[in-house]
């Protein structure tokens, strides 16, 4: 790889290719918005999520920052922001990952089993240990992550703040 700017658009490719919807912010490679689909056997199936990615001038080498802009009910996904608290984007980042390991590995992991020892959301965090059903039934993912909502708000999001 000749320059951390060679992988970040053959990243981006590579993510385009593999079937997500990408959108760019500003014509540039560093931000782009991505349309992530909750994971079957998830309590997230059927809803779509629209994650905001930004690439660092080191990418590969520091991690992407990834957020939801549209609400999702996880205990490891802070409320307000959409920050995500995921130690392989956090701590554990090495540039053999790329975007496509973001989205149909950590992501997905995230989502299938979150660990509400370590929350950025405590409701959701304390709801999963006490009562998995009623976590698993929380009604957000009907309101905020169905494709006609992403549609419909899409341009009024901005980093950090839902749909």
């Amino acid at each position: 790889m000749s320059s951390p700017s060679k992988r970040r658009e053959m990243d981006l490719m590579k993510l385009m290719m593999s079937d997500y919807k990408v959108e760019m912010i500003n014509d540039g490679v560093q931000e782009f918005y991505v349309d992530f689909h909750g994971p079957s056997e998830s309590p997230y199936h059927g809803g779509l999520w629209r994650i905001r990615v930004e690439l660092p001038d080191a990418y590969p080498y520091k991690s992407p920052s990834i957020g939801f802009l549209n609400k999702i009910y996880h205990p490891n996904v802070d409320e307000m922001s959409g920050s995500v608290c995921l130690d392989v984007i956090n701590q554990t980042w090495s540039p053999m990952f790329d975007l496509v390991n973001v989205f149909e590995v950590f992501l997905p992991q995230l989502l299938l089993y979150p660990n509400p020892s370590d929350p950025l959301n405590g409701e959701a965090a304390a709801l999963m240990m006490r009562d998995r059903v009623a976590y698993e039934q929380k009604k957000s993912r009907q309101v905020h992550a169905m494709p006609e909502s992403i549609a419909e708000n899409k341009e009024n999001s901005t980093f950090g703040d839902y749909l």
